[in-house]
């Protein structure tokens, strides 16, 4: 593998890897709030070890996230200078208004949070706990605002060979990044919401605490329907971004070569890696593709033909990631529906099958979270800042191949150990149950 190959693939298990713990983060950081709420409303005990229990996760998911965060910011540097040089004046604001705002907010409340129990009022507490989530998901603003610049650049100008800022209201209020920001977050509340499911359906299998995960379950059930279908309503909005200004990755997304207006949807298709080659379709919707791309069954869809070949991105990766990705998506929903409905009518700990279906549907969220990554940057390809830098010219020049390649061995193990420690402690902590009793003396 040549420097670029193995740079971007240290930069997708980095990123990859760091992702597995930040979506879980946006979504159980609202869903303690939510139960520590319940608490300093109804003063009920059960909602403080839900708190507690549920709290506990948070911080173990939420130390590894920032641990695993820390490196991908160093590889701008090492293995991807160019780049830096390149657009650094644009890339790095968002990105220090994250560390100097978000991640500080979240941090310092985070603390204030774990170290104040008992020692203010439970209304001041809970407050705490919600400017935890505030800045966890202001974190996920920031980051997705700069990634959204390199899908769509705005306010800049290029000057002696580099992209400058000219507009940094453009970069804020870029509407790619506001839709990638929210299908992102809402992503990540689903995670949390089958986690939680997941988990409490293990306990209720087990007639263990059964009042408790019962709740647990309900709460959770009610916030990841919500959070799943507005995923797709938000997706859909964000495929409409995608054909309008990256048109290569939307043909990519549907497997499209052919240029044609009102182009149909294949339910069931067998996508061509190259031109040479056709596409096995069956069982079309008509002018689906146009409607899902500008919302007029008779627009013209651009097929990849068009299109240079060196400019249009990996098709068979985009296209299968994409529809698992919408296919999981809609899972989501009716699984949510089902739970909302048994618990609603109370007939949860006497459907053992779908509580099973759901423990084991808790990595599900997470790889489709994964998939929608894949969708976003290998369907970018070949540009590392779409229309204005390739990949292959952002990578460092003093770097060599075999120091890429060994970090990317370090990197493997060392993020490899943080994978088992953070499945240990999540099993353990989770299997285990909240304490027996906690003081009401809160």
């Amino acid at each position: 593998m040549d420097i670029v190959s193995l740079s971007r693939l240290q930069f997708a298990l980095t990123s990859m890897f760091h992702f597995i713990f930040v979506p879980l983060t946006l979504g159980l950081s609202i869903l303690v709030a939510i139960f520590e709420t319940a608490y300093a409303v109804k003063g009920e005990d059960r909602y403080l070890r839900m708190t507690k229990f549920w709290g506990k996760l948070f911080l173990i998911n939420f130390a590894l996230g920032v641990v695993t965060g820390i490196t991908m910011e160093f590889q701008f540097g090492m293995n991807w200078a160019e780049y830096s040089k390149y657009v650094g004046d644009i890339f790095g604001a968002p990105l220090a208004i994250e560390a100097t705002v978000a991640f500080f907010l979240e941090s310092t409340f985070i603390g204030l949070w774990i170290f104040t129990w008992k020692k203010v009022s439970k209304k001041l507490h809970a407050l705490f706990i919600w400017f935890v989530a505030l800045g966890t998901n202001l974190s996920a603003l920031w980051i997705l605002l700069a990634n959204a610049w390199m899908q769509k650049p705005v306010g800049y100008i290029l000057k002696n060979g580099r992209a400058e800022m000219v507009d940094f209201k453009a970069l804020v209020f870029n509407p790619y990044g506001w839709l990638k920001f929210l299908h992102t977050n809402s992503s990540g509340w689903v995670i949390a919401s089958f986690f939680v499911m997941g988990i409490s359906a293990y306990h209720i299998m087990k007639k263990s605490e059964l009042e408790f995960f019962k709740t647990s379950f309900k709460f959770a059930a009610i916030f990841g329907l919500i959070s799943s279908i507005f995923v797709v309503v938000i997706g859909d909005s964000n495929g409409r971004e995608v054909a309008k200004y990256q048109p290569t990755k939307f043909a990519a997304m549907e497997s499209i070569w052919e240029t044609q207006k009102g182009a149909p949807f294949d339910l069931i298709k067998i996508p061509s890696a190259n031109e040479e080659k056709n596409s096995v379709e069956a069982i079309k919707i008509p002018k689906m593709v146009s409607i899902l791309a500008t919302h007029d069954p008779n627009a013209e869809v651009k097929g990849l033909k068009d299109f240079p070949k060196e400019d249009r991105p990996p098709v068979l990766p985009t296209f299968i990631s994409f529809r698992l990705m919408v296919g999981l998506g809609f899972l989501f929903i009716l699984q949510s529906i089902i739970a909302v409905y048994l618990v609603f009518k109370n007939k949860l700990d006497n459907n053992n099958l779908f509580l099973r279906i759901m423990l084991y549907s808790i990595p599900l969220p997470y790889i489709a979270a994964q998939l929608g990554w894949i969708v976003a940057e290998v369907g970018r390809q070949p540009w590392i800042v779409y229309g204005l830098m390739r990949t292959k010219d952002a990578v460092s020049k003093s770097v060599s191949t075999e120091q890429v390649f060994i970090s990317l061995i370090l990197f493997t193990l060392l993020y490899g150990l943080l994978g088992i420690v953070d499945i240990y402690l999540l099993y353990k902590f989770g299997k285990e149950g909240p304490l027996p009793e906690i003081s009401k003396a809160q």
